[in-house]
C-alpha cells in the first residue's frame, strides 16, 4: 500500500485537475450559449437562399451559371473539412474526421483523385498526417466565425471547379442536433442541382441522420419541385453569379457555425465528465488514505501496547 504522503500529493494533485475541468466546464456552457444564438440566427438567411437557389436550378434562364452544371464524368473531387482549433472536445474531431476518410477511400477505390480544404487546425494537421492533397487551408478562428476570414480559403476550391480541376465540391462538418447529441454529416455542395437543394431538416428530421453513412446530404429533404422562371434586372449573368457566391457563403459560414456550436457543446459535456470522473477518483484515494492511516495508527498501538508488556 502507497504511503499517506504519497496518496495526500495524489489527491491534491486531483483536486487540482479537478478545478481546471470544472472552469473549463463553466467557460463552455457560456461559450455554447452564445455559439447556438450564433448558428439560429444563421439558418433563416440559408434556408431562404438555399429556396432561391432550387428554384433558379429549375428557372428556364438562357444563362447557366457553371455551378449549376453537372458534370458528365466526376474523377477530381474537392473536400472542405471543418474541425475545431482546439482539442478537449470529446469525440467530435474524430467523429468527423473518421466519416471524411472512410469517403476518401471509397472514392479512391473507385479511381477518383481528390482535393482537400481544411478549416480548423486539428482538420489541417490530420490530412497533413494521411497525406492529403491539401490545396487551402484555415486556423485560428477563434469564437466567432468571420465570412470574409472563410470565404478567402473556399474560394481557391471555387475557382478549382470552375476551372474544371474539380467536377464535385464536398463539405464535411458536425451539424448541432441538441446538447447532447451531434452528428457528422457530409454535404454536396457543387454542382448545385434540384435533388440536392432545398431546405436543411428540422431538429428531428436530423436526428435520424447516421453518423456511420456514407454520404448523408441533409439538403435532400424538401427540394423544390415545379418551374420556375424570374425576370432579371439589369441581365442574368450577373445576377445569378452574384447569388450563387452568396449561396456558397451561406452554405460555409452555417456549416461552420454549426460545427462550432457542436465543438462548445462537446466540450461541455467532456469537462463536466471529466470533473466527474475526477470526484469519484478523489473519494477513492481518500478511502485508501483513511485505510493507510488507519493501519499506521493500529501497528503503532501495537508496538506501544507490546512495549509495555515487555516493561511489565
Amino acid at each position: 500500500m502507497a504511503g499517506s504522503k504519497e496518496i495526500r500529493t495524489k489527491i491534491k494533485s486531483v483536486e487540482n485537475t479537478r478545478k481546471i475541468t470544472k472552469a473549463m466546464e463553466m467557460v463552455a456552457a457560456s461559450k455554447m450559449r452564445k455559439a447556438q444564438d450564433r448558428m439560429r440566427a444563421s439558418r433563416p438567411y440559408a434556408e431562404k437562399i438555399r429556396n432561391v437557389a432550387a428554384h433558379l436550378s429549375l428557372a428556364h434562364s438562357e444563362y447557366k451559371h457553371p455551378f449549376l452544371v453537372k458534370r458528365d464524368a466526376v474523377k477530381n473531387i474537392g473536400i472542405i473539412v471543418v474541425s475545431s482549433d482546439k482539442g478537449l472536445c470529446g469525440g467530435l474531431n474524430t467523429n468527423v474526421l473518421r466519416l471524411t476518410v472512410n469517403q476518401m477511400k471509397s472514392w479512391e477505390t473507385e479511381g477518383k483523385k481528390l482535393s482537400v480544404s481544411a478549416i480548423g487546425n486539428k482538420g489541417y494537421a490530420f490530412m497533413n498526417r494521411v497525406g492529403a492533397n491539401v490545396k487551402s487551408h484555415i486556423t485560428g478562428l477563434g469564437d466567432v466565425p468571420h465570412l470574409e476570414s472563410l470565404i478567402g480559403t473556399i474560394k481557391v476550391m471555387l475557382d478549382a471547379y470552375t476551372a474544371g480541376e474539380i467536377d464535385q465540391l464536398h463539405i464535411c462538418y458536425t451539424r448541432f442536433i441538441n446538447t447532447m447529441k451531434q452528428v457528422p454529416v457530409i454535404e454536396q455542395l457543387l454542382p448545385l442541382t434540384a435533388e440536392r437543394l432545398g431546405t436543411h431538416p428540422t431538429e428531428e428530421k436530423a436526428e435520424e441522420l447516421s453518423a456511420s453513412a456514407v454520404i448523408k446530404s441533409a439538403v435532400q429533404i424538401g427540394a423544390a419541385k415545379g418551374h420556375w422562371d424570374y425576370i432579371y434586372e439589369p441581365e442574368a449573368k450577373p445576377v445569378i453569379d452574384e447569388l450563387m457566391v452568396r449561396y456558397i457563403e451561406s452554405l460555409v459560414y452555417n456549416a461552420v457555425s454549426e460545427n462550432m456550436a457542436s465543438e462548445q457543446s462537446s466540450r461541455m459535456v467532456a469537462m463536466k465528465s471529466a470533473s466527474d470522473n475526477a470526484k469519484n477518483v478523489i473519494g477513492e484515494l481518500k478511502l485508501v488514505y483513511n485505510k493507510a492511516r488507519q493501519a499506521a495508527i493500529t501497528k503503532e498501538i501495537s508496538e506501544i501496547v507490546g512495549g509495555a508488556a515487555a516493561v511489565a
